[in-house]
């Protein structure tokens, strides 16, 4: 049995098939230009395959509603020729399978929900924020994604300004200084002028961006009480995460318990950035077998 899996993000697709013990039997990066050379690039990978599933997770805001004409759409995102993209449909075109369509992030967040139950962790319930070119998260609760008419946009939430950063105007062209627009990979370069890699960690940058993380992570447990809070992405390091579990300590302030931080707080468990290859593969496999 073979399962293709589409991360698709606004850098690069990571294009796999595995198995069904979502063991990876080929995979390719293939670069994110535009939507007719993307895809049909994607599209020549997995005909090399005898696919009996697919799993898809893209970067968004995508259209998650079956009965909305636009499904499987790449709707109203900043990335340049992507605006209204049927990414879905094409696929399906050409690939005549059962294939499932989420977020990237949701994607991510499946995958380590699945690896939770594989290592015998076996959590109820997990939210997955990644930090890179931009932010967003996913939430998994008993098997099922959280959403309704919509995914969730965790990543454009509203933060309070930390003291040392109120003439930052922020970086997200829809609403300067959300979350993402505060602490996005781009946003060392707007503050500093410097990428991000090269910003030193005794920076106090960090201490600003760990202030805004962890009003994430209080969010996410006031709203969703998950068991785990996990964090991946280009902007995540283990510096910055313990000053994210410090940040939540003094700003939750003993509010609600919580298990203990270096286990609720998180990295991810499946290596390499491949949390979401891991949740596609079990979502089309979930999904044949419906």
């Amino acid at each position: 049995m073979l399962i293709g899996s589409i991360e698709a993000g606004g850098t690069k697709f990571v294009c796999a098939v595995g198995n069904e013990n979502y063991q990876v039997q080929d995979q390719v990066s293939i670069p994110t230009t535009t939507p007719n050379e993307t895809i049909k690039a994607v599209i020549a990978y997995f005909k090399q395959f005898e696919l009996d599933a697919m799993g898809i997770a893209s970067f968004g805001p995508i259209e998650i509603r079956k009965n909305n004409p636009l499904y499987g759409y790449i709707t109203t995102t900043p990335k340049p020729n992507w605006h209204n993209t049927d990414l879905l449909g094409q696929i399906k075109a050409a690939f005549d399978v059962p294939t499932t369509w989420t977020t990237d992030v949701n994607g991510s967040a499946y995958g380590e929900y699945v690896m939770s139950t594989l290592s015998n962790e076996k959590i109820q319930s997990l939210v997955y924020y990644t930090v890179g070119t931009g932010v967003g998260a996913g939430a998994v609760m008993d098997d099922h994604f959280l959403g309704g008419i919509g995914h969730p946009e965790m990543g454009h939430t509203f933060v309070k300004r930390h003291p040392s950063d109120l003439d930052f105007k922020g970086i997200c062209p829809y609403h300067a200084d959300c979350l993402e627009g505060l602490v996005a990979g781009p946003t060392f370069e707007a503050r500093l002028g410097q990428k991000g890699e090269t910003v030193p960690l005794t920076d106090p940058v960090w201490d600003i961006l760990a202030y805004y993380l962890a009003q994430a992570v209080i969010q996410a447990t006031l709203i969703v009480r998950p068991a785990k809070i996990v964090f991946g992405g280009s902007v995540i390091n283990d510096m910055l995460l313990a000053k994210v579990r410090q940040s939540v300590t003094e700003q939750l302030n003993g509010y609600v318990e919580l298990p203990p931080l270096d286990q609720y707080i998180t990295r991810p468990a499946i290596a390499n950035n491949g949390s979401a290859t891991l949740g596609n593969f079990a979502l089309g496999l979930k999904e044949l077998q419906s």
